[in-house]
């Protein structure tokens, strides 16, 4: 919602679309500001595109799978290592940036409890933009500074340990949790609506286009998840029909949970306020109550608290979850060494690649602030979609004979759209979030044509 804004204009943090455009460098950032339910409804629009785009991939494979599944059972091993290093960056650096925000989440309930442990331990060991109390006050200068984010941190280990013990998903459990995020979402919009100020609503774009766009690209990664959806498809009893409105539906809900947070926050506080706050809901009713001096919001607090943390907690552990069989698939296939397919002898789970995953996310979460990582998560999956939506332009014209589930309608219109709204968002991304990007594909190219390639179930058959 407010971007990032830093002392000088450079390079990296300009987005790549407006450098492409203007050929200047920007002093961070710009925020979507109010407009930011306008960016939330667009990036539903995109997700719509490239979920039926999943939903046909998934219809042409007769199991459960990710997109690494899809993508090397029909388009070969190659194109699936790209997808599942993509895969690896994409679940990693959501994850990090859940476990960033639930941190943020446990300082304020330490705080709502009246306990405020050292500041150098609770806050990210890089702070872009630096920390500033509710008054404004310097707390932290940007850039690098002594410390940890320990919550962030244990929160990783604890579920890392969860898993590699061993766990069943639970449908009810899942329902519930749900629930309660729903809940919490709705308890917010309806007790901070009669707060709204319209005046901190104006402008209501206040960087135009450029912001919403920005805005889109950072926001993205909390759709992450809704093309699970797109994989039932074989189980649908009408899947031309069914799959469009699961999908729909699912985005449809979200976009307007999503789009109420958005409006009623910028109209309690000013937009410019939740720079770089990995907790801007709590924190803004923090102000309110402390305003007001409302006991009433000091409870609402209390339980958006708790049913923001329930909703990550379930986050981080299916995330975790599926990272860490992505390590295992890809390395039960030989492109990984093997010792990332070992199952562990009494809980029968990968608990070497359950373990990795757990570092792998765990030690920067506590080291790194949450937009820098968020950036990550967002260009990895806008990637990821690119490839899924690209990959049934292909087999359209490779297998336009092969069984289909699902196809969706329009002929390649959707996945047309997709792959160039898709690469919009990504534009909207910093330059430096592209060179990051891209030397983690290098990194991954180099380690499939020197060790992946020779080692693959294909290696004997070149």
């Amino acid at each position: 919602m407010a971007g990032q804004h830093f002392d000088v204009p450079s390079l990296e943090n300009t987005p790549l679309l407006h450098y492409l455009i203007f050929h200047t460098a920007m002093a961070g950032r710009p925020g979507a500001g109010p407009a930011l339910a306008l960016s939330m409804f667009l990036v539903a629009i995109v997700c719509a595109f490239t979920g039926l785009c999943y939903a046909e991939l998934s219809s042409m494979i007769p199991i459960a799978g990710s997109a690494y599944t899809y993508t090397y059972a029909t388009l070969g091993e190659l194109v699936a290592w790209i997808i599942g290093w993509d895969l690896i960056l994409e679940y990693a650096f959501s994850n990090m940036s859940v476990s960033v925000g639930f941190a943020a989440h446990v300082v304020d309930l330490l705080d709502w409890f009246g306990i405020h442990p050292p500041l150098m331990w609770i806050s990210p060991a890089y702070l872009p933009t630096g920390l500033q109390d509710f008054a404004g006050n310097n707390l932290y200068n940007p850039g690098w500074h002594f410390g940890f984010n320990i919550p962030a941190f244990l929160i990783v280990m604890i579920l890392t340990v969860i898993l590699v013990r061993g766990i069943r998903e639970s449908v009810r459990a899942n329902n519930i949790m749900v629930l309660v995020k729903m809940a919490a979402i709705l308890v917010f919009i309806l007790a901070a609506a009669s707060f709204i100020k319209p005046h901190y609503w104006h402008p209501f774009m206040p960087n135009g286009w450029t912001g919403i766009l920005t805005g889109g690209s950072i926001i993205f990664f909390t759709y992450i998840g809704f093309d699970s959806v797109s994989t039932a498809a074989e189980e649908c009893r009408n899947p031309q029909r069914d799959m469009p409105i699961g999908i729909l539906a699912t985005l449809g809900a979200c976009t307007l949970l999503y789009t109420g947070v958005a409006i009623v926050l910028s109209g309690i506080v000013p937009w410019q306020s939740v720079m770089g706050d990995a907790a801007p809901v709590v924190n803004a009713l923090k102000r309110l109550t402390l305003l007001n001096a409302s006991d009433e919001l000091h409870w609402v607090r209390l339980f958006v608290l708790l049913g923001a943390l329930m909703g990550m907690i379930s986050s981080i552990l299916v995330f975790q979850l599926g990272q860490a069989r992505i390590w295992f698939a890809m390395s039960r296939d030989g492109l990984l060494p093997s010792v990332f397919s070992r199952v562990h002898v009494q809980y029968r789970t990968p608990a070497f690649a359950t373990w990795v995953a757990g570092f792998v996310v765990g030690i920067p979460a506590g080291l790194l602030d949450i937009g820098t990582v968020a950036n990550l998560t967002n260009i990895g999956t806008l990637f990821a979609f690119v490839l899924v939506s690209a990959a049934v332009i292909i087999l359209r014209y490779r297998e336009p004979d092969r069984h289909r589930g699902f196809r969706a309608p329009l002929g390649p219109v959707f996945p047309v759209l997709s792959i160039v709204f898709c690469i919009i968002l990504m534009m909207g991304l910093e330059l430096l979030t592209w060179m990051a990007f891209f030397t983690w594909l290098i990194a991954g190219l180099i380690i499939y044509f020197l060790y992946s390639r020779h080692h693959s179930e294909f290696a004997n058959l070149r």
